[in-house]
């Protein structure tokens, strides 16, 4: 047991030292501030949207408390927080794990709701994208299954009428490394079943991830200004630049940003009105930026932290809202490559300035 903690802590140390040293070739990193410390109901916090009311809403899977319903926050303008509902439960397992959301024009609210996430066999392959109908006043009208059986659903993106979800792992597909994947469906489909296999017909574009000691694949999804889509291949840490025809057919999948001295893994990701890509470092405890030319600046770390100052505790999605870039922090995942130790409170959103240029 003794060698096994005293390995540990220099697996720790080198990786902290390792990750310190990349920092500090960036001689203005931002210092992150703290947004917002979040009520005992969101021990983990996740994917972000903006409503048509321009609140902010956050989806909490609540991984750290499985006794706690899995539920969406709804924060305004002036950093009021409160429950918005409790997300609609899978039958077979009693819980619900909203991962990735994304609102469509109409109001509706569709989410990727994780199952598979903890690992607990019960859940596995029984994700689920669903798909929100609110009223006016923002009560729940009607809850939708657009698709189930979903190994590992996560990040998530609606572009031209259609919605886009990334899979991070798709165990079925035979190969020597994870296998993950980016499926389409049109915002109208509903009980879809997905065997999470090349059969599939709404899966567009596969990945594979090759790193063999970070074997997690696609997380992060998001258009560019031209309709272009990039994912995050989160073991490798890089961006994938999806190019699809006028019927939404692809054209080209390829590596379009990969730095390891600045961006180590790829969580959430977001574009900024200039089409910077902002993305959350989630094993790093970082922040990078990317610009349109495909250079990746590293803008903001943490060391492993309680996020009670602001710090980056596990960063998983940003969102830029209202001129700020807001970052959910999960703090719950640990491991050989990450830089957080342990879950605990309190639990934060930080913020950042966005980069001026």
């Amino acid at each position: 047991m003794k060698t096994t903690f005293l390995v540990t802590e220099l697996c720790l140390f080198l990786l902290t030292s390792c990750f310190s040293s990349n920092s500090q070739a960036n001689k203005d990193l931002q210092v992150s501030k703290l947004f917002m410390e979040l009520p005992y109901n969101c021990p983990t916090p996740d994917g972000m949207a903006i409503a048509p009311d321009g609140s902010l809403i956050l989806a909490c899977p609540n991984f750290a408390n499985p006794a706690m319903p899995a539920c969406l926050m709804k924060i305004t303008s002036e950093k009021q927080i409160s429950k918005w509902i409790d997300v609609p439960v899978l039958p077979e397992t009693g819980i619900a794990c909203p991962m990735g959301i994304a609102f469509n024009e109409k109001g509706d609210l569709y989410i990727c709701d994780n199952q598979g996430w903890s690992g607990s066999e019960r859940g596995y392959r029984k994700g689920r994208l669903l798909k929100l109908i609110f009223d006016k006043q923002g009560i729940l009208q009607e809850t939708i299954t657009v698709a189930y059986n979903m190994e590992h659903p996560n990040g998530i993106r609606i572009h031209n009428g259609k919605v886009y979800v990334t899979q991070s792992s798709l165990s079925a597909i035979p190969s020597e490394k994870l296998v993950s994947g980016v499926y389409c469906f049109k915002e109208d489909d509903c009980n879809i079943e997905i065997t999470n296999t090349l059969e599939d017909k709404n899966l567009l574009t596969t990945v594979i991830t090759r790193n063999p000691q970070v074997q997690y694949g696609l997380d992060g999804i998001v258009f560019d200004k031209k309709g272009n889509l990039y994912v995050g291949n989160f073991g490798d840490g890089s961006i994938h630049k999806i190019t699809l025809d006028k019927n939404g057919k692809v054209l080209s999948n390829t590596i379009w940003a990969q730095d390891s001295t600045q961006l180590v893994t790829t969580d959430g990701i977001c574009m900024d009105e200039k089409d910077n890509m902002y993305v959350a470092d989630f094993s790093a405890n970082a922040i990078a930026r990317i610009t349109p030319d495909r250079k990746i600046v590293r803008i903001a770390q943490s060391p492993d932290c309680d996020g009670s100052n602001g710090g980056l505790d596990q960063p998983g999605e940003p969102i830029v809202w209202n001129g700020k870039l807001i970052i959910s922090c999960f703090d719950i995942a640990t491991g050989p490559d990450k830089i957080n130790t342990k879950h605990d409170k309190p639990y934060t959103l930080a913020q950042l300035d966005l980069e001026n240029n």
